[in-house]
């Protein structure tokens, strides 16, 4: 097949650069997820009684806090473990992409003012952000897991 029907057959050529440097597309994804969480946990661990304090404001059941405050870093630390590993990469996308799903809907329904108030317990820079700022963030990140899933379904990698 030449290489204009190859290009055409992929789609454009933003497409078919990704096509060709998927592994390494896959990796800066991969990267910035493990940052993102890695940071994000370690942020809420390292001060602890202030993510307490946000746990404790927001819109659901203060006994949920004991087990907030250890799941939610947890969860965010063995993702970012899983996504260090290829044996496990593709479940750690999954786990990224459903996480950052279950932020960016409870970060709209802080956007859309459902609750009457919601402290950001994200912790460092990402608790500096607006609501609306965040929700982007957010959204990209979830885009991100779901590009990382999409090209990782492509060919086993």
């Amino acid at each position: 097949m030449n290489q204009n029907v190859t290009s055409v057959v992929r789609g454009t050529l933003f497409n078919s650069f990704i096509y060709k440097h998927r592994t390494v597309v896959i990796h800066i994804i991969t990267g910035l997820l493990i940052l993102l969480f890695t940071y994000a946990s370690v942020s809420k661990l390292v001060d602890l009684k202030r993510f307490t304090w946000q746990l404790n404001n927001q819109p659901f059941p203060d006994f949920w806090t004991p087990f907030l405050i250890w799941a939610i870093p947890g969860i965010e630390l063995i993702i970012s473990a899983a996504l260090m590993f290829e044996r496990t990469r593709r479940i750690g996308m999954w786990a990224s992409f459903a996480l950052m799903t279950t932020f960016t809907i409870y970060v709209l329904l802080a956007v859309l003012k459902i609750f009457e108030r919601v402290p950001c317990s994200c912790g460092g820079v990402l608790e500096k952000m607006g609501w609306a700022m965040h929700l982007y963030f957010n959204i990209f990140f979830t885009l991100l897991s779901l590009a990382g899933i999409f090209l990782m379904n492509r060919r086993k990698i």
